[in-house]
């Protein structure tokens, strides 16, 4: 019987790979911890961290200090791809299908063009009351 082999954890490589799927660049997560760029490129290429410094970056992040030390790539992509809110996945003898509702896409996009607007009217109001 094998055996799994455990995989080694690179935290700083997780730190960089969940900082990109969140769209956050060196420079601002930098200024987020009161740190220069190239510590945090430092420390993006460092097998480990300090614990209060994982928590910290964590927290910047919006994620948990777990999710950084389990971040599986292979597994992210495989979600991403497999699961999309809002969508019923079906199979058949076709394969494996994406059902969406159409009008709960379209209800969203309403609402978030609702407060993009309201957004600019406050700004208006705002605007001509200096």
């Amino acid at each position: 019987m094998k055996t799994a082999k455990k995989r080694k954890v690179h935290i700083g490589r997780n730190i960089s790979k969940i900082r990109g799927i969140r769209g956050i660049k060196q420079e601002s997560l930098a200024i987020d911890l009161g740190l220069s760029q190239a510590e945090i490129s430092s420390i993006e290429n460092s097998d480990s961290i300090e614990e209060d410094l994982l928590n910290q970056i964590a927290a910047t992040l919006n994620v948990t200090p777990e999710i950084i030390k389990g971040f599986d790539e292979n597994l992210a992509i495989f979600n991403i791809n497999n699961q999309i809110e809002n969508s019923t996945i079906t199979e058949s003898s076709q394969g494996i299908h994406q059902v969406f509702n159409p009008l709960d896409e379209v209800v969203e996009l309403y609402e978030r063009l609702l407060a993009s607007e309201k957004e600019k009217l406050d700004l208006l109001k705002k605007i001509n009351k200096i």
